[in-house]
């Protein structure tokens, strides 16, 4: 008896971690909704509300993605009052985040927002303080954290000394422009909004930088910032930034970050160079090495290196406690308020010409 009394425990118990994480999405107007929206695999996420102020957005998502008009709301309070997620994912502007966070905390469901964290340090603080608060997991996701290549170039710097002491990385992000790339209209409403983006191009692309950068630090916060923004298409984006130069000094290393939304090309790409040795990786699975004469190049995949390559199915492990989130890890709260900090300061410098020192 004893024995299938625990055979039955175990069952259910495996029967619970094999439930579906409940999800709800906070704002779809975001292009990356549609990776939540159009999500295929149910055993992983369920989909069980959406908040979206704009009605006529909302239909039009309903239809596209055949999902019931019952799911949808207009008040994010009575959203999460009804379906009661287990965690929700924000596909809004980087302004409504906090709201996002405000409403969830305090009901202790779990969040993921869009890169980047928040629109300024102040809204990240306060943000990290709720989600302390009330013990809620914030995370931050970026398509490079889903890289194999990236995954290996941590490995390869951080655990296996490859290149060495890291002294520089260069890492280049961003397209031909949100407009010329054919984003939607909802979608350039906020993105070229220096309020909702927090800025143009240095915010939308100049966080994959930070983030990668603060990754390789092993969560090190830079002691100065320097920036250079342009404005090549004032007529397409009259009221942010199209081109941002970030250089981000570490006491012994620094970065170079250039985000761009004038790039002839889609591109998210980054080098790292130590006293021994240096990494490319050019794509999200191509790697080239080098030390000394000898240069290597490899294809990588998630089977060579442990690496998420479905963000959901992180978020997943992370609530049901398969995983443990380390502070200095790409989707990690410590290290995306390091991020804003280093955005943050890298308006300050473009705005006044001179080099911020972080405190």
């Amino acid at each position: 008896m004893r024995t299938l009394i625990l055979f039955l425990l175990a069952f259910g118990a495996a029967r619970s971690v094999a439930q579906p994480l409940k999800v709800a999405v906070a704002g779809i107007s975001h292009g990356h909704s549609t990776w939540i929206l159009g999500y295929k695999n149910k055993a992983d996420i369920q989909v069980t509300g959406v908040w979206e102020k704009d009605t006529a957005l909302a239909n039009k998502a309903a239809k596209r993605y055949g999902l019931p008009a019952g799911i949808f709301y207009t008040d994010l309070g009575k959203m999460l009052d009804v379906v009661k997620p287990e965690a929700v994912v924000a596909f809004g502007s980087i302004y409504d985040h906090l709201q996002v966070v405000e409403a969830c905390a305090p009901r202790g469901i779990h969040v993921m927002v869009e890169k980047p964290l928040a629109v300024s340090v102040a809204h990240a603080r306060k943000m990290d303080s709720l989600a302390r608060k009330y013990n809620i997991h914030l995370l931050t996701n970026y398509e490079t954290s889903w890289y194999p290549s990236v995954a290996k170039t941590f490995q390869l710097a951080l655990d296996s000394n490859y290149t060495g002491r890291i002294r520089k990385a260069v890492i280049h992000d961003g397209h031909q422009g949100p407009k010329e790339i054919g984003c939607s209209p909802e979608f350039l409403a906020w993105l070229t909004d220096p309020v909702l983006n927090g800025a143009g191009a240095l915010v939308d692309f100049g966080c994959y930088g930070a983030n990668l950068m603060t990754h390789l630090m092993n969560g090190q916060q830079p002691f100065a910032v320097t920036a250079v923004t342009r404005q090549y298409k004032p007529q397409l984006y009259p009221k942010v930034d199209d081109d941002a130069t970030i250089i981000v000094d570490y006491p012994e290393a620094n970065c170079i970050i250039q985000a761009s939304w004038n790039w002839p090309y889609n591109r998210k790409d980054m080098e790292v160079y130590g006293d021994k040795g240096y990494i490319f990786a050019p794509d999200s699975k191509s790697l080239v090495l080098r030390q000394g004469n000898t240069v290597t190049q490899r294809q990588v995949t998630s089977q060579d290196v442990p690496v998420y390559e479905d963000p959901f199915r992180y978020l997943a492990d992370v609530v049901h406690g398969k995983i443990q989130v380390k502070p200095e890890g790409l989707y990690a709260l410590p290290n995306n308020l390091t991020v804003v900090k280093i955005l943050e300061a890298a308006k300050e410098s473009a705005r006044t010409g001179k080099k911020v020192v972080l405190r």
